[in-house]
């Protein structure tokens, strides 16, 4: 018979504490800056325009700034580019003034 080591359990990871009211509501605004700027950024690269030749009309128009905000957020919920962590910790730090 081997003798094999018993495998060994990965530590547990540390416990985090439960973030307050006020933390999750400036997260929340972080997030809401980053999607903002996102957008803007996307408008700016003609995400959202409409084709020419196969344009959905005045309709298109009307709702395309939804759908590139839409995309925008969910880029922020897929990690975004880092700005909703800096304003963050910067609405954090004023807040605690």
């Amino acid at each position: 018979m081997l003798n094999t080591p018993s495998p060994v359990a990965p530590a547990a990871p540390p416990i985090q504490p439960m973030p307050s009211a006020r933390e999750t509501a400036l997260r929340d605004a972080a997030k809401e800056l980053e999607a903002g700027f996102l957008a803007e950024m996307l408008k700016s690269a003609g995400l959202g325009k409409t084709s020419e030749s196969f344009g959905g009309g005045a309709g298109e128009d009307q709702f395309s700034s939804f759908l590139v905000q839409e995309q925008a957020r969910a880029m922020v919920d897929a990690g975004g580019i880092g700005l909703s962590e800096a304003f963050f910790n910067a609405l954090k730090e004023r807040a605690d003034v």
